[in-house]
């Protein structure tokens, strides 16, 4: 454990994160309670305030929601700014591995996000039916948030509370270098071949989104998504370093690198969840139905690949060779 007192930015990143866990459980009972006692074929008053406070606990999710896309910001910083006091660490990739629950940790924040994304789009649809139709479909999977809060929660505090500053950890170099002269792009490919998928991919999802093909855009999509971390790590990531052997997802958060980082992983992230979700949607509650979030998909992902291919770009416009 820490030797130390915590740092201020974890003390107020764990108890920021302790208030939307005590305002979550507080939704979480009026929502079982609702949700209990909710009568869709009734008019009468009790059933009115019902629905007074299924407004209540959109606009507390809403809250949670924007809360919750902060705190992972202020998260992947707080430990970012961890690594001066973590032996061996360089940026926040040496600290997420400084024990077995950071990286379990970053996953799970993910998906939280993802489902509230997915909460989200449920929601749009429940307040366009008639008597809250998709009522029920969306408290549940508030409840399924919940819980999953609740796991993030005691994350937060073990990871935190188990990061040993007296023990050394990889860097960032050690994590994402070729030790050995290993391959360490996925199904063995080649950087050229790497760049050709993840251009082609992004085309493809874009193309699928415009056709209004969810079955193709979800395949798609994800395959670019899983593609486009590589490509970033491995190709792109260099040129923003302006290093051939520095490949690091993390370091580009860094204020040296303008932080770039945040940028492109929100672009990327946020775009993927919202285009995929999108597509389980209209899957799940209306194929006839488009969704006006299309263009905002297309924008950011669009945006990811844009700035991402700039880099290599004005370097070889800048010095006339390729790293």
């Amino acid at each position: 454990m820490f030797d130390t007192l915590f740092p201020l930015n974890v003390l107020v990143y764990l108890l920021s994160e302790s208030i939307l866990g005590l305002l979550l459980l507080i939704a979480f009972g009026v929502v079982t309670k609702i949700l209990l006692q909710w009568d869709f074929e009734s008019f009468t008053p009790e059933q009115f305030k019902r629905e007074q406070y299924a407004y209540l606990i959109n606009t507390i999710t809403l809250f949670i929601f924007v809360m919750k896309f902060l705190l992972l910001l202020y998260f992947a910083y707080t430990i970012d700014a961890l690594s001066i006091l973590v032996p061996g660490a360089m940026c926040a990739a040496g600290v997420i591995t400084a024990n077995g629950y950071g990286e379990p940790l970053l996953a799970l924040k993910l998906t939280i996000l993802f489902l509230l994304i997915l909460w989200f789009y449920l929601n749009h649809y429940d307040l366009l039916s008639k008597n809250h139709q998709w009522f029920q479909e969306k408290s549940l999977l508030f409840m399924v948030i919940f819980l999953f809060v609740v796991l993030e929660m005691w994350l937060d505090f073990t990871y935190f509370t188990h990061i040993d500053t007296n023990q050394a950890v990889s860097c960032c170099s050690a994590l994402f270098g070729q030790l050995e002269g290993a391959n360490p792009l996925p199904f063995g490919l080649d950087t050229t071949t790497l760049l050709i998928l993840f251009y082609l991919l992004f085309g493809l999802s874009i193309l699928t989104l415009l056709l209004e093909k969810p079955l193709l855009y979800i395949p798609s999509n994800l395959l670019f998504v899983y593609l486009a971390y590589y490509s970033m790590v491995y190709f792109f990531g260099t040129y923003i370093y302006q290093l051939p052997t520095h490949k690091c997802p993390f370091c580009m958060l860094q204020s040296e690198y303008y932080y770039i980082g945040y940028l492109l992983w929100f672009s990327l992230f946020i775009g993927s969840f919202m285009g995929i979700n999108r597509a389980i949607i209209i899957l799940w509650l209306d194929p006839s139905h488009s969704l006006p979030s299309r263009n905002w998909v297309m924008g950011l992902l669009s945006f990811f690949v844009g700035v991402a291919s700039l880099y290599p770009l004005i370097y070889y416009w800048r010095n006339g060779v390729w790293l």
